[in-house]
């Protein structure tokens, strides 16, 4: 049986989604994974699409949820990627087996950067992320 896994950030438009993507391509056919906003933006950050593509993962098709969305679902895991969804993480209605936190950066711009600059300056955060999904495990 798939684990249901849950990925939160605040706005749920940057590093939920690319966590979410990360946990589909490496461990798809032993979770299921949604990713939610604690505030959800209702948008999916475009940088973060352009990202993902440069790693061969379109996320466009992906959404932009409040974390109620997914009350009805009994997760195995729970893994915030910022400290705010940390600190207000609701309470779930079914139990969360696991609970996982990793803060990653947030992706504000820095005085006046170019395009190329902006997107340079995003792709660590990217690769922390792929990383750091690559090393989780879903066995128990």
């Amino acid at each position: 049986m798939k684990k249901n896994v849950l990925v939160m950030c605040t706005g749920n438009s940057f590093r939920s989604h690319m966590a979410e993507a990360y946990i589909r391509k490496f461990f798809g056919d032993r979770v299921n994974v949604y990713s939610a906003g604690v505030k959800a933006s209702g948008n999916i950050y475009p940088w973060a699409i352009k990202l993902m593509l440069e790693d061969g993962i379109d996320i466009s098709e992906q959404t932009s949820d409040n974390v109620d969305k997914y009350f009805d679902i009994e997760f195995d895991t729970l893994l915030t990627v910022c400290d705010h969804a940390h600190e207000t993480c609701p309470i779930f209605p079914k139990p969360v087996r696991r609970k996982l936190h990793q803060c990653f950066p947030d992706y504000e711009p820095q005085g006046s950067m170019t395009d190329e600059e902006y997107i340079e300056s995003l792709r660590p955060i990217r690769d922390s992320i792929r990383e750091f999904v690559r090393e989780m495990t879903f066995d128990n």
